[in-house]
């Protein structure tokens, strides 16, 4: 499946760092120069500066040859402008939107080129099926010439990892810890790591189940 992401905040790259690891073709677009420069060599993700609301860059981008196009900007009116480009402008078949502001959401329909509004709440492995119109996540996440899946859990001020370092946890059987995101920026897990309320992670396992994942974390 060939994806077009909009938008590397922490949720865009989430979304890129997963569909890659599943064997999709990956393109990331940001306009802010600075943010590309820290996801310099994102493995199997291509990277393109430029506004997306230019359909000139969007062309650049791929736009006529995806099968999905997910705008996750942190303005709704650029996720607007965005989806009704990819949809009117370059045909892509499936359109999904971020709703950033609840009070927007009833502009995210066909109007507007949106195929699927997704509320901010939304969690990452829902948005993604919804976006990418899988109807079995686990099947979208695994990993196939691993045989592996990925898993997203996340730590709040009640979980019970809060407050200890990695080297701490005690992981199911076959799981490691891909990447903890902090603050919108990815960070190479190291056992010194203080997880922190806030924090996201993202597993590999080949053994493990989801429940598994989060009662070791939660």
């Amino acid at each position: 499946m060939k994806v077009l992401i909009v938008g590397a905040g922490r949720l865009g790259t989430q979304i890129a760092r997963v569909l890659a690891a599943a064997h999709n073709d990956v393109t990331l677009v940001e306009r802010d120069g600075r943010r590309l420069a820290e996801l310099d060599g994102m493995p199997q993700v291509r990277l393109v500066a430029g506004d997306a609301s230019e359909p000139g860059l969007l062309a650049g981008a791929g736009a006529r040859t995806v099968d999905v196009l997910i705008a996750v900007t942190g303005r709704d009116e650029d996720n607007l402008v965005i989806s009704l480009l990819a949809k009117q402008r370059f045909g892509v078949a499936r359109v999904a939107a971020r709703v950033n502001d609840a009070e927007n959401a009833w502009l995210f329909d066909h109007r507007w080129g949106v195929d699927v509004p997704v509320p901010a709440a939304t969690p990452l492995v829902s948005l993604i099926e919804e976006a990418t119109g899988a109807t079995d996540t686990v099947a979208l996440l695994r990993l196939s010439k691993a045989g592996v899946e990925v898993i997203e859990t996340a730590i709040t001020a009640e979980s019970r990892a809060a407050g200890h370092t990695l080297g701490e946890i005690t992981l199911p059987a076959g799981t490691v810890v891909a990447t903890v995101v902090r603050e919108g920026r990815p960070t190479v897990p190291g056992p010194e790591i203080r997880l922190r309320a806030g924090d996201e992670l993202l597993l590999v396992s080949h053994e493990a189940t989801e429940q598994e994942i989060h009662a070791a974390f939660q």
